[in-house]
């Protein structure tokens, strides 16, 4: 038997050695395996690209810092555009906790304005997706604004308006551009996904457009996050801290059939987004830590949707002397297939956790950048770097294998903040409408 096993061991390293000048479908026609080695052979090719881009992931380094701004805040939210062409230069957007947004030069993180006429708490920030210069921000007044990033006029060029009792808290622009969806608090009994034609921003200088419509009815309590689907424009994912996640196809006629999928995470949704092949997955983390993921092509058969439930995260990742005390956010990287969590420490340490349907685990932990509690990050696929926003007022880029050039970095940045997240763990039992 050990012979064998030494034999069968012996023919498939040398077919991997092979692979380095042939394709591993032409080896397996010319060799003419058979399907119980081939399998193998894949295999082993997949796991070594996730594991090049976990190690990728691990080795991100601080490539530049923003110079700390006169008034610190804390930077709650970050979105990069997207380059008009390429070499062409991008933009960073920031939302802070002083009700402003900042803007920043992609590369250099040189600042470059501020738009600051906000009557209340900032719900985030996103850019068009066609046009590079074109930004969104929403705001607990009760508005969605839009910005173009090339005038330094503090007035926006649309207004997107919400009803009188509408206190913003989450929002997101579809692939398309053509569709603005804002999630409200819960004001009495009443809590609604608000949508607006988006179309012809940059024609209709500081015109006010009102809602399309609302879904009033599949959610019974502040919706916390809003994510469109990153290439269908017609669907959205919603969370919110009634511990529901949604999923709705907006070209169907009404807020009933427009429902596909209602999931339910037990806790208070914090951040959601899509991932897996052609992004037929969603994830939601909550406020309590707890992490759920779901995959919507199970919906129509008799397998469970459910991929993976961990109640707390930090007790099922043991990062080694440094912990775990929250989580940021989720990234999915095409290129691997893989889907990735971001979490952190109260001192700024950031770790990368990698998603499996047998649970999570830490691929590594980025340190010596943030000296407080990272509360936003940006992931950008083109050059593989991660942007990170915290309470120490610091905006940094990370890129594999970088050296920073200043090492200037004040001791401790952590300041005060007016912000406090207003939310509500239910524990209530909660519905399930479909599967």
């Amino acid at each position: 038997l050990s012979l064998q096993q030494d034999v069968i061991a012996g023919f498939l390293y040398a077919i991997l050695i092979l692979a380095v000048f042939h394709p591993v479908v032409d080896l397996i026609d010319n060799f003419n395996l058979t399907h119980k080695y081939a399998p193998l052979i894949i295999i082993t090719f997949e796991m070594t690209a996730v594991e090049k881009v976990e190690e990728q992931l691990a080795g991100l380094r601080i490539a530049r810092r923003c110079v700390p701004s006169e008034e610190p805040a804390y930077l709650l939210d970050i979105d990069t555009s997207t380059a008009a062409q390429p070499g062409s230069s991008r933009f960073v957007a920031v939302s802070c906790s002083n009700k402003s947004i900042r803007v920043y030069d992609r590369e250099t993180l040189r600042f470059l304005r501020e738009y600051s006429s906000h009557a209340g708490i900032l719900s985030g920030v996103r850019f068009a997706h066609a046009c590079d210069s074109v930004v969104f921000s929403a705001c607990s007044e009760g508005t969605v604004k839009c910005w173009d990033v090339r005038s330094a006029t503090q007035k926006p060029v649309q207004v997107f308006s919400g009803y009188p009792s509408n206190v913003f808290i989450s929002f997101d622009v579809s692939c398309s551009d053509l569709i603005v969806c804002a999630g409200t608090e819960k004001v009495e009994k009443d809590t609604f996904l608000v949508f607006w034609d988006a179309r012809g921003i940059t024609d209709c200088a500081s015109t006010t457009k009102e809602p399309l419509g609302v879904y009033s009815e599949s959610h019974n309590d502040d919706i916390t996050k809003i994510c469109f689907h990153p290439t269908e424009p017609n669907l959205v994912v919603s969370g919110s801290t009634d511990g529901l996640v949604n999923v709705f196809d907006i070209n169907k006629d009404n807020e009933d059939d427009a429902l596909i999928s209602t999931c339910n995470s037990d806790s208070s949704v914090s951040s959601l987004g899509w991932s897996g092949e052609d992004y037929k997955q969603v994830y939601c983390m909550t406020h309590d830590e707890g992490f759920c993921w779901w995959d919507m092509a199970q919906l129509d058969t008799e397998e469970p949707i459910t991929l993976l439930h961990v109640l707390d995260v930090r007790e099922s990742v043991c990062a080694e002397n440094h912990g775990l005390h929250y989580l940021v956010g989720g990234l999915y990287h095409e290129k691997a297939g893989k889907l990735f969590l971001i979490g952190g420490t109260s001192t700024g340490n950031i770790h990368l956790i990698s998603c499996s349907t047998d649970g999570l685990s830490l691929v590594g932990t980025l340190s010596g950048g943030h000296s407080a509690t990272v509360r936003s990050f940006c992931w950008s696929p083109t050059d593989e770097s991660l942007l990170t926003g915290g309470e120490d007022a610091q905006l940094l880029l990370w890129k594999p294998g970088a050296v920073e050039r200043s090492l200037t970095k004040k001791a401790s940045l952590k300041i005060s903040s007016s912000v406090q997240k207003r939310v509500r763990v239910h524990n209530t039992s909660l519905k399930t409408k479909k599967k």
